[in-house]
C-alpha cells in the first residue's frame, strides 16, 4: 500500500512527524509556560491578592497571567483551587476567565510567524525556523553557565519557544506533505458544515487538553493552502469549547463554588460560539458565495480568527458576568453542609502545584494565621495564670488543636510541593515554612502545659510569694513582646525584626536563670516551699521553651531572607559577637529589669 511507502506523498511517516510535532509543540508549551511561572516567581500570588470587583482589572489581570505563564487553562485550574481553598469568591473569576481567553491568544500569533515568506533576507530572519536555532543555543548556555535561578529559568523560556517553534516546523511539513495527497480536497470540504467544524474543534481540543495546540495544528493545515475561512472559523470555535475540558476534570472531587467556576468557563465559551453560529449560519445561508467564507486562510488569518472570536466574545459577554454566575449556581445548586469543612485542608488545594508559587503564597498565608493562632493560644494561657476561667479554658484547647491541624495539613503539603520544581525564592521560602510550623506547633503545646500549671495551682489552693510574682509579671511581660516581634517578623518576612528576637530570648534565658536563683535563696530562708518549686520549675520551663521557638522561627525568616544559607548555627554565633546583637541585648535588659 502506497500508505507505508516512504516516497508516496503522504505516508505512516508523515503521521509520525505530526504526531511528533505535536509532541515536541506541547512539551515546547510546558517548558516555556514552567520557565515563564519561576520567573514571575511569587508575582503571580500578589496579584491575585489584588484582586478587585472592577472587570476591566480582571480582564486585565487574567489576559496578564495567561501570557506570563501562556496557557488559559492552567489558569483556569488555578482558579479551581483557589475558589475551592476559599481564597477567591465566585463572581471575581469571571474577569479573569475572559481575560484568559484574550491572553491565549498570543501563542497563535507567535506560531504564526511560522508561515512567513522569506522574500528577502529581512523576512528569512523573522521566520522561526531561521532564528529558533540561535535561541536554543543561548538557552542551554543559559541553563549550563548561569548560576542565577532566574537566568536559568531565562534559559528554560528560550529552549521551550524553540522545542516548540521546531514541533511547529515538523506539524507544517507533515500539513505539506497531506496536501499532495490524492482525495484530500474533498475531505476538507465536509468541514464546510459548521456543525461538523465545531465538534471537529471541540473533540481534537478535549483530547489533547491545550488549545494553543490545537490552534498550531490548524495553523499548519492552513499553511498547505486549501483552508478557507468557512472552514477554518467553526473549528476555532469548537476549539474554545474544548479547552474547558481541563477544568471540568480538574472540578472532580472539590466543591460546589469552585465546581461553578468551571461552568462558567465552559458557559462562557458555549454561549460565545452560539452567538458566533448564528451569525455564521445566516451569513452562510443567505450569503453562501460570501469572498470570505470562498478565501483562503493562512497562519496568520487563523490568528486573526482566533483573536476576533475571544475579543469579541469577551466584549459581548463581560457585562453579562453576573448572568454567568447566576447560570453556574443554577445548574450546581448548593446544599446544605453537615459540618464545616476542614479549616486548614480545603484552603491548601493540590491544583495549585500547576503553579508552585501560587501555591508556597497560599502556603505562607495558612502558616501566617498560624502564627497569629499560636500567639493568641499564649497570650490566653499568661491571661488565665492570672485568673482561671472555664470558657477561657476551653478556647485555648481549641486554638491548640487548630495549631496542630495546621501543623499536620502544611507539613504534608509543603512536602508534596518540594517535589515540583520551584524558583529559589519559593524554595527558601517553603524551607522556612518547614521549620517554623513545627516550632509554632510546640508554642501551641506550652500553651496547654501553661494551662495545666494553672489548674494545679488552683487545685491545690497555692500561691506564688509576692515576690514571684513580681518577677514572673516581668518573665510574662517579656514573652508577650517576644512573640509580638516573632509575629510581625514572620508575617512581614521582616529580618530586621527579625534581628531583634535573639537578644530578647537571651535576656528571658537569664531573667529564667535570675528566677531560679531567688527561688533558691526563699526557699534556704523558708519564704518558699518545695511544692511552689516544682511549679515554678514547669512554669519557667514553657517559658524558656516559648522564646526558644521564637528564636528558632526567627532564624528562619532571616535565612530565608538572604540569598546565602550559612545554617542556623553559624549565623547565631556570627550574630551574638556584632555590636548590634550587645546595644539591643543591653536595651532590653534595662526594660526587663528585675
Amino acid at each position: 500500500m502506497s500508505f507505508f511507502n516512504p516516497s508516496s506523498p503522504f505516508s505512516i511517516f508523515n503521521i509520525f512527524t505530526l504526531l511528533g510535532g505535536l509532541a515536541l509543540f506541547l512539551y515546547g508549551m510546558k517548558i516555556m509556560s514552567s520557565g515563564l511561572e519561576k520567573l514571575a516567581g511569587g508575582k503571580l500570588e500578589g496579584l491575585l491578592k489584588k484582586m478587585t470587583s472592577n472587570p476591566f482589572k480582571s480582564l486585565a489581570l487574567g489576559a496578564g497571567i495567561t501570557i506570563a505563564i501562556q496557557s488559559s487553562s492552567a489558569l483556569t485550574v488555578m482558579l479551581v483551587g483557589l475558589v475551592n481553598s476559599g481564597i477567591m469568591q465566585l463572581p471575581q473569576t469571571v474577569g479573569i476567565i475572559m481575560g484568559s481567553n484574550i491572553g491565549t491568544t498570543l501563542t497563535a500569533w507567535i506560531t504564526s510567524l511560522a508561515g512567513i515568506d522569506g522574500g528577502n533576507f529581512f523576512m528569512t530572519l523573522l521566520k522561526p525556523s531561521s532564528f529558533s536555532p540561535i535561541i536554543a543555543l543561548i538557552g542551554v548556555l543559559l541553563i549550563m553557565v548561569a548560576k542565577s535561578d532566574k537566568r536559568r529559568s531565562v534559559g528554560s523560556i528560550f529552549i521551550g519557544f524553540a522545542v516548540l517553534m521546531f514541533g511547529m516546523g515538523f506539524m507544517s511539513d507533515a500539513m505539506e506533505s497531506l496536501a499532495e495527497l490524492e482525495g484530500f480536497t474533498s475531505v476538507l470540504t465536509a468541514f464546510n458544515n459548521p456543525l461538523l467544524g465545531v465538534l471537529v474543534g471541540t473533540v481534537f481540543t478535549g483530547i489533547i487538553q491545550s488549545s494553543a495546540a490545537s490552534v498550531a495544528v490548524l495553523q499548519g493545515l492552513a499553511g498547505t493552502g486549501h483552508v478557507t475561512f468557512a472552514m477554518a472559523f467553526p473549528i476555532i470555535m469548537g476549539q474554545n469549547i474544548g479547552t474547558t475540558v481541563t477544568a471540568a476534570i480538574s472540578s472532580i472531587g472539590v466543591n460546589k463554588s469552585a465546581k461553578r467556576v468551571a461552568v462558567v468557563h465552559a458557559a462562557f465559551n458555549i454561549i460565545g460560539t452560539v452567538l458566533f453560529l448564528i451569525v455564521y449560519g445566516v451569513l452562510y445561508l443567505f450569503v453562501p458565495k460570501l469572498p470570505l467564507f470562498q478565501m483562503a486562510i493562512d497562519e496568520f488569518g487563523i490568528a486573526i480568527s482566533h483573536t476576533v472570536f475571544n475579543v469579541v466574545s469577551t466584549v459581548i459577554l463581560l457585562p453579562c458576568s453576573k448572568l454567568l454566575v447566576k447560570i453556574a449556581e443554577r445548574l450546581i445548586k448548593e446544599k446544605s453542609e453537615d459540618g464545616k469543612d476542614s479549616e486548614v485542608v480545603c484552603f491548601l488545594d493540590r491544583r495549585l502545584f500547576a503553579t508552585p508559587s501560587i501555591a508556597v503564597g497560599e502556603c505562607d498565608a495558612r502558616a501566617t494565621e498560624m502564627t497569629r493562632l499560636a500567639r493568641e493560644a499564649i497570650t490566653s494561657a499568661l491571661d488565665y495564670l492570672k485568673k482561671p476561667d472555664a470558657k477561657l479554658r476551653d478556647h485555648i484547647l481549641d486554638l491548640e488543636d487548630r495549631i496542630d491541624k495546621y501543623e499536620d495539613a502544611l507539613g504534608k503539603y509543603l512536602v508534596a510541593l518540594s517535589a515540583h520544581a520551584l524558583s529559589d525564592r519559593d524554595s527558601r521560602e517553603s524551607a522556612k515554612l518547614l521549620h517554623s510550623i513545627g516550632n509554632l506547633e510546640r508554642i501551641g503545646d506550652h500553651a496547654v502545659n501553661l494551662v495545666k500549671v494553672a489548674d494545679e495551682i488552683a487545685d491545690k489552693g497555692l500561691a506564688f510569694s509576692p515576690a514571684a510574682e513580681r518577677e514572673i509579671a516581668v518573665l510574662d511581660r517579656a514573652t508577650r513582646d517576644i512573640l509580638d516581634i516573632t509575629v510581625a517578623a514572620f508575617c512581614q518576612d521582616d529580618a530586621e525584626s527579625a534581628g531583634r528576637v535573639e537578644p530578647l530570648e537571651q535576656v528571658i534565658d537569664y531573667l529564667i536563670a535570675e528566677i531560679r536563683s531567688r527561688h533558691i535563696s526563699r526557699l534556704q530562708k523558708g519564704n518558699c516551699t518545695v511544692e511552689m518549686g516544682f511549679i515554678l520549675a514547669d512554669l519557667l520551663n514553657n517559658y524558656e521553651r516559648v522564646s526558644d521557638h521564637c528564636s528558632n522561627i526567627a532564624v528562619a525568616v532571616i535565612e530565608s531572607e538572604s540569598a546565602s544559607d550559612p545554617g542556623a548555627h553559624a549565623y547565631l554565633q556570627e550574630f551574638k559577637s556584632s555590636h548590634g546583637f550587645n546595644e539591643v541585648f543591653e536595651r532590653y535588659m534595662g526594660k526587663y529589669a528585675l
